[in-house]
């Protein structure tokens, strides 16, 4: 029936060959239930927000779609639970055969309107429909490239081991770069006494090193924990650290193309510097 529906009914109609490569970038930020949508005709940016210190962004371009029509000036933005949304891309995930892929087609009609996707696998249909709500004002980080004071990017799996070895007792994790030794240290104040890693400048790992000066910041644990949903799925990570101590992990993650998932963290005011 929907497939029957003209196109010019919809804002947005969108298919995808494999609904596991939207779904894998949607779990890299799906640390709550609710997230923003917003939608263009560049694509989709999906984000989620904690206490005001901390803003996830998953970015799905219009090239991730095998077809990718947008109809409206202005970008539609909702509220929706994305907890359902990745249920619903993933409903075919228990039919046991691993070669078969689920194609999905996501439209959506406007203000109001739900989002809905009719989902398709090995001949079997099914739809499903999430309400989307009016949007709540999402922050605004201010991160530019331009105060950029330093940056790395580096192959994500030494950074997944780090992260998997955290001291999660510790509230705060520490940041140090530097264009002097120890260059770049990450360490943790735990029970247990401290932990530090550090990342000589010249190793394997690290692709680009950037540092103008030394800088040391804390950031709340439970603020940068769930990064590690986008960690582990990347394959590597540009660290950047702005003026006032802002913190950027993009993380890369490789799906049928290249996609994006951008953390954004305020440091730590409690630690006295």
């Amino acid at each position: 029936e929907m497939q029957s529906q003209e196109h010019s009914n919809f804002v947005l109609a969108a298919t995808m060959d494999n609904a596991r490569n939207l779904s894998t970038i949607l779990k890299a930020v799906h640390f709550k239930e609710a997230a923003t949508c917003f939608i263009s005709s560049n694509g989709m940016k999906v984000t989620v927000e904690l206490s005001k210190c901390m803003q996830a962004n998953a970015f799905v371009q219009a090239n991730l779609f095998q077809q990718f029509t947008f109809q409206q000036d202005s970008p539609a933005v909702f509220r929706i639970s994305l907890t359902a949304l990745i249920e619903c891309l993933n409903i075919f995930s228990g039919s046991g055969n691993p070669d078969s892929h689920t194609t999905v087609k996501m439209c959506y009609a406007g203000h109001g309107y739900p989002l809905t996707l009719l989902l398709e696998e090995d001949g079997v249909l099914t739809d499903c429909s999430v309400h989307t709500q009016e949007a709540d004002e999402t922050l605004d980080f201010d991160f530019t490239s331009a105060n950029v004071v330093n940056k790395i990017i580096m192959k994500s799996d030494p950074l997944k081991e780090a992260f998997a070895e955290l001291d999660v007792s510790s509230d705060v994790i520490e940041i140090l770069l530097s264009p002097e030794p120890p260059y770049f240290r990450i360490s943790t104040f735990g029970h247990a006494g401290n932990t530090q890693i550090d990342y000589p400048k010249n190793s394997d790992m690290i692709e680009v090193f950037e540092c103008q000066r030394k800088q040391e910041n804390r950031y709340k644990m439970m603020l940068i924990k769930p990064s590690t949903k986008a960690l582990n799925q990347s394959t590597k990570t540009s660290l950047r650290v702005d003026h006032r101590g802002f913190l950027s992990l993009q993380f890369m993650i490789v799906c049928d193309v290249v996609c994006f998932v951008e953390y954004l963290c305020v440091p730590d005011e409690d630690d006295g510097t």
